[in-house]
């Protein structure tokens, strides 16, 4: 069965908190369910929702358990005509909200306790 294939103009819609996707080495991968549980924070992995992710996945060196987990993600390829837009074009709609379950929540009430 072949895969599904999408244009860079279709991943360009999926850039909200609630319908993330990403591209990584010209594979499309839905990471709505994984914002939350992103090691490095949602914003990190967030901020490249609906584009192209590549270079940013790459530089940062992620483990085995995470390239599974990326594999389970999965969900089609990029056509090979289609053009990669800008990051102006592909940028998010929103922010994401910090909760209050954050690693930086968690550090800056840390912090607040002490004094």
């Amino acid at each position: 069965m072949a895969a599904t294939l999408y244009t860079y103009e279709e991943v360009a819609k999926h850039n909200k908190v609630e319908d993330a996707w990403i591209v990584i080495d010209g594979k499309v991968y839905d990471i709505t369910n994984f914002l939350d549980e992103h090691p490095g924070g949602e914003e990190i992995i967030f901020e490249n929702a609906g584009g192209d992710a590549t270079e940013s996945f790459l530089d940062i060196g992620h483990s085995d358990d995470a390239m599974k987990i990326l594999k389970g993600k999965y969900i089609g390829d990029m056509d090979p005509n289609s053009k990669p837009l800008s990051k102006k074009e592909t940028q998010p709609t929103e922010t994401v909200k910090k909760s209050e379950g954050s690693p930086a929540f968690a550090m800056v009430l840390s912090i607040i306790c002490l004094i």
